[in-house]
């Protein structure tokens, strides 16, 4: 029996969640059943987290796959704020500008001269975007290819955004997505996706160092200290690449697809994000 308390943590996940070509759930089984080594775990429902971090019975709240928080907004939100209040301490670290918070930092970024696929919220400055056969449309609160269509100049004239707002991207002929992973802004490996056509279909990427240099200027960009964050961008004609999106709430992690030693190595700086005090 343990004579010393550990840390704990509790473990926010929707196992039940159901993702395009990935299976939360077991990811979530695996990463709470690791944890277990060093802290006593609790997993709960993102819609039961405010209730049970106002026990005051954990040191750290882990926000894992959650499933889109646009399907239960206003309870999120209601999270957010009271976690701010009582201080808890919430890995990723609840002061993230990406996705976080919405698409908006797409536009920001684009404005602010950063290599992102160009973006706009108002049909009419279309002419600020290259010229396309077809523009990439969906909501700024999206997620999970939620809301996205695809859409000619023309349609794209009688479009009117609904109250959250939208945005308005050209269709990129790329040559894959990759994606980099971070936790504590840093770098902890890389996966892509040879065809473009099958998302999830991950497979190891070795990054070189003006990869790893593109992605870290999105992560020290952000906000966040403690956490995780997948970065993941596209390969475009020219050999350059553009951000796709900046995950900073749950990213899926793709564990699985991992050698032991990389997620040997993921896991234990999970770890020590968790232990890590705040400010350090």
């Amino acid at each position: 029996m343990r004579t010393t308390p550990r840390p704990r943590v509790l473990f926010v996940t929707d196992l039940t969640y159901q993702a395009k070509g990935r299976r939360y759930c077991d990811e979530d089984i695996y990463l709470s059943g690791r944890l277990r080594e060093d802290f006593d775990v609790a997993l709960c429902h993102p819609l039961d987290v405010t209730a049970l971090m106002e026990t005051g019975a954990f040191d750290a709240i882990l926000v894992r796959n959650s499933g889109p928080v646009l399907n239960y907004q206003a309870q999120w939100d209601d999270f957010r704020e009271r976690a701010a209040k009582c201080g808890a301490r919430v890995c990723n670290q609840l002061t993230g500008r990406a996705d976080m918070v919405g698409k908006q930092y797409l536009l920001d970024l684009t404005a602010e001269g950063y290599p992102v696929i160009p973006t706009i919220d108002d049909p009419g400055d279309i002419d600020r975007l290259p010229a396309s056969e077809t523009y990439a449309v969906k909501p700024k609160l999206g997620a999970d290819s939620i809301g996205l269509e695809f859409l000619s100049r023309q349609d794209l004239a009688g479009l009117t955004p609904g109250p959250s707002g939208i945005l308005i991207q050209p269709r990129v002929d790329f040559a894959y997505e990759v994606s980099f992973y971070f936790v504590d802004r840093a770098f902890q490996y890389a996966l892509y996706a040879p065809d473009p056509a099958r998302r999830w279909h991950l497979e190891r990427y070795a990054a070189t160092p003006d990869d790893l240099a593109f992605a870290q200027r999105f992560v020290d960009w952000n906000t966040i200290d403690h956490g995780i964050q997948r970065v993941d961008a596209c390969r475009v004609p020219g050999g350059g690449l553009l951000l796709v999106e900046l995950e900073d709430l749950n990213p899926y992690l793709s564990l699985e697809l991992l050698d032991e030693e990389t997620r040997e190595e993921f896991v234990a700086s999970v770890k020590r994000s968790l232990l890590a005090r705040p400010g350090a």
